[in-house]
This record gives structure tokens, C-alpha cells and sequence, in this order.
């Protein structure tokens, strides 16, 4: 366990890039293509950030894909706290719906934090949670999850059976090498995944998600 300066300490953390060069990078929170319908505050550039120890143990993990066929997407990394506030303050605006179809059609939206889907305290923010599905390298296309990234829904759920053979055998692909380099995965969601011994667990940091923060 490791303690910073404070929430606006950069130091700890990593581009991503420079350790995973192969993955591809869908920052999804940077643009307008997520469940609020809008880039999200904090997100400067479309960039992936984490800590150094997650970043090393991501490699391994890509390693291990890389060798199997297979390339790792990301969605999200490092999330500024601000980015946090900004998804409990579009959790109170009832009347923003535009991105119910898309991302939790089935659900009232005053139930996606009670159930678990989005975090008023994420573990994001402390630098060592990442989001991210594999990329096949023969296709060229994502594997099939049986649901996309942020689909709020029981189906998402990594032991969710009521998908293909095929589907669900991706999703404990995934599930199983992440494990095995150091990663515990989470019950809502087939694509979140902290590093199990994080070096900050009890910090949530809020400097900007761009590659200027971890230049100062």
C-alpha cells in the first residue's frame, strides 16, 4: 500500500500504451457514446492511465491473449473522481433518458446505482480498475461477450447463462487469464476488472485523464 500527496498526485501512474502498445483503446467516457450521451467531466483525452502495478500486471495479461490470438480493447481506465460526481449528478436528472435504449432499456434509471451498474464511489478512481473485452486477431472483430460494454442488465453478468456456449466460454476466457495475472473480477459486469492488490485502495484521485497530468 502506497500513500500519494495527495488526490491530484500523478505519480504512481502510467500510459498505458507504453506498456500494452498492442491494445486498441475506445475511451468511451471521451466521447458522446456512453450511457449519458455526452463526454464526460475529466476526460481531456482519450487516453488510458493506471498505476504502474496494474499497468505491469495488464501486460501479462495481454502477453497471455497475444499468444491465444487475441488483442485486448479498453474502454476505461483511470476515471478522475470528477467523472464520478458527473454520473451521480446525471443519476438525479430524471428527465435525461436519450441513452435508455442503448445502454439500459430493461431498468429505471434511478436503479442503476442500487444495483450495482455505476458506483457513487468507483473503484476506478484509485487507479487500478480497468474495462475491456478482446479483439480477435483473425477477424478482426470484438469477441462476442453476449453483451456490449456498459449494457446495464442481468445479462452482463459474467455467470449469466442465458447466452450462446460460445459467448459464455469467451466471457470465462477473459474472466480466467485476468484472474491468473492478478485482476478480481466483479459480479455485474463481464468487463471490470481491479487489480487485487492495488497500491492505492483507500485513495480516489481527481487529476484530469490526459497525458499533461502525468507530466507535472
Amino acid at each position: 500500500m502506497k500513500t500519494p500527496k495527495s488526490v491530484y498526485d500523478s505519480s504512481g501512474f502510467v500510459v498505458l500504451a507504453d506498456y500494452v502498445p498492442h491494445a486498441i483503446q475506445e475511451i468511451r467516457y471521451h466521447s458522446s457514446y456512453n450511457f449519458i450521451g455526452e463526454r464526460v467531466d475529466g476526460y481531456e483525452e482519450p487516453v488510458a492511465l493506471l498505476t504502474l502495478e496494474a499497468a505491469r500486471a495488464l501486460k501479462a495479461a495481454s502477453n497471455e491473449f497475444f499468444v491465444m490470438g487475441y488483442k485486448l480493447k479498453i474502454f476505461d481506465a483511470y476515471r478522475p473522481n470528477r467523472a464520478v460526481k458527473h454520473f451521480v449528478l446525471w443519476g438525479i436528472e430524471d428527465q435525461d433518458l436519450r441513452m435508455k435504449s442503448f445502454f439500459y432499456p430493461d431498468l429505471p434509471k434511478r436503479e442503476l446505482f442500487s444495483r450495482g451498474y455505476i458506483a457513487k464511489r468507483s473503484s476506478h478512481s484509485r487507479g487500478s480498475a480497468v474495462d475491456l473485452t478482446l479483439l480477435d486477431m483473425k477477424t478482426g472483430k470484438e469477441a462476442d461477450m453476449g453483451s456490449p460494454f456498459d449494457y446495464f442488465s442481468a445479462v452482463s453478468h459474467p455467470d449469466y447463462r442465458g447466452i450462446t456456449e460460445d459467448q459464455y466460454e469467451n466471457r470465462m476466457m477473459l474472466r480466467n487469464v485476468m484472474i491468473r495475472n492478478g485482476f478480481e473480477p466483479y459480479e455485474c459486469e463481464w468487463w471490470h476488472f481491479v487489480l487485487k492488490d492495488e497500491p492505492y485502495p483507500d485513495t480516489y484521485f481527481d487529476f484530469p485523464n490526459c497525458l499533461e497530468s502525468l507530466r507535472k
